[in-house]
């Protein structure tokens, strides 16, 4: 219930008529997702989703999606984020998702997270994940280990590796810290074969903090 409510308010206050909105992945898009199914002007409304999970669970809520074309126009976007540091940088990619979830963050007017107030720490403690071309695994793991960092490649259950919707792979990266993320984006980014980082640097509008309480706070950087 207490995301039911954090998802009606996020609504509320960033979703008015005729946005093109931008989903990213996870639970509590999905619950943003359901709510706005409600909405009276849904029907004025288009979205873009970063994963074929939010894809299905907009065509369930009956939203009108659209493709690429519309990225350049994005209005907002909503997304979650696996861990929020003290200068609102964050770590995204847990669910595999983060080259596109970047290129849609890049281009919206704005940008709202909501993520469970255990993901806002003072400084980053897990790894980062590293979309990787599958031709490049081996030379980027080796240059990543040169930087410092520690890199396990992603793998399924049953030991397969896990490829994202884009056809490439994951390194998920540990680094003993990382004090400089907007530098580390851009050192990690240029390494030849990295398609994209999951430390993200560009700050959103607006962070829901949700507490087990059921209450939520709402941070502005």
């Amino acid at each position: 219930m207490s995301l039911q409510k954090l998802a009606r308010d996020v609504v509320d206050r960033f979703v008015k008529s005729n946005q093109i909105i931008g989903l990213g992945s996870g639970s509590t898009a999905a619950h943003i997702v359901r709510e706005m199914a409600s909405l009276p002007n849904k029907d004025s409304l288009q979205f873009i989703p970063t994963s074929l999970q939010i894809k299905i669970e907009a065509e369930k809520s009956g939203l009108c999606i659209v493709d690429e074309n519309r990225i350049p126009d994005i209005d907002v976007v909503f997304d979650g984020a696996d861990q929020i540091d003290s200068g609102f940088y964050m770590i995204k990619g847990g669910g595999g998702a983060l080259l596109r979830e970047k290129i849609l963050i890049s281009c919206a007017k704005s940008v709202v997270i909501v993520a469970d107030a255990t993901k806002f720490v003072p400084a980053f403690s897990r790894s980062v994940p590293i979309e990787v071309h599958p031709m490049a695994r081996t030379v980027v793991a080796r240059k990543l280990s040169e930087q410092g960092g520690r890199p396990v490649l992603r793998t399924l259950e049953k030991g397969y590796p896990f490829v994202t919707e884009n056809g490439n792979v994951i390194l998920d990266t540990t680094f003993a810290s990382i004090a400089d993320p907007v530098k580390s984006e851009m050192e990690l980014k240029n390494i030849a074969g990295v398609l994209e980082v999951g430390i993200f640097t560009r700050k959103a509008d607006a962070y829901y903090k949700a507490k087990q309480d059921g209450t939520f706070d709402i941070m502005r950087p």
